[in-house]
């Protein structure tokens, strides 16, 4: 892969649109959402941190009557967000440098946000999940699980270098947080688009005591 490596807000201003329809509404994402209906409160502040095209998360939960703020680092996710999901409010940020106080969300999402961070960014990202969460607040994450740091690949037609964790240390990454881990789950999915290739996407539920 000779071009240089796209970051995650030039990879996903490229991809826009593109971005769901690949990957749409993968089976995991669905039930994950479905898991925090189930138990949020009525009108639970809800934080979609990765908030991308804002479909299905941040319309599912608002629709079930939440109230949602998505981050996301790439102001064309965000625009796009903005015109499909307008009972959410989007941000265009950076997650590793947004701050919120502490013990005010009921819930945070974090679907595939971490892939174009480093390990130690990840990490201090959960730490600081975790102090937003409100005592019994949910926190529900998916990723890739793979056991690999700063490798190139191509990802729908563009260079990034991507990193991750393998599933049991990610969840010991989230246990040492402070936050309780309510569940895990792990499946095969097949994106619907030609230069995406099938991949594993692993759940982790948790719970902050």
């Amino acid at each position: 892969m000779g071009e240089e490596a796209a970051t995650a807000q030039e990879l996903f201003d490229a991809i826009g649109a593109g971005y769901e329809e690949a990957f749409g509404r993968p089976p995991v994402v669905e039930a994950a959402v479905r898991e925090l209906v189930a138990v949020l409160p009525p009108g639970a502040r809800v934080l979609d941190v990765g908030s991308g095209t804002g479909r299905p998360v941040a319309e599912d939960l608002a629709k079930a009557g939440h109230r949602v703020t998505g981050l996301d680092v790439s102001g064309e996710m965000v625009r796009i967000a903005r015109e499909q999901v307008p009972a959410a409010e989007f941000r265009h940020v950076d997650v590793r440098e947004w701050e919120s106080e502490p013990e005010s969300w009921d819930a945070v999402c974090a679907f595939f946000p971490f892939l174009q961070m480093t390990r130690a960014e990840t990490e201090s990202v959960l730490g600081k999940i975790a102090g937003w969460l409100k005592p019994g607040g949910r926190f529900s994450l998916i990723t890739v699980p793979k056991d690999i740091e700063d490798v190139p690949l191509e990802f729908l037609g563009h260079a990034v270098r991507l990193t991750s964790f393998a599933a049991g240390d990610l969840e010991s990454r989230v246990r040492a947080t402070g936050l309780e881990v309510t569940g895990t789950r792990s499946e095969v999915f097949e994106p619907g688009k030609p230069g995406a290739e099938p991949e594993e996407h692993f759940l982790i539920t948790a719970r902050k005591p």
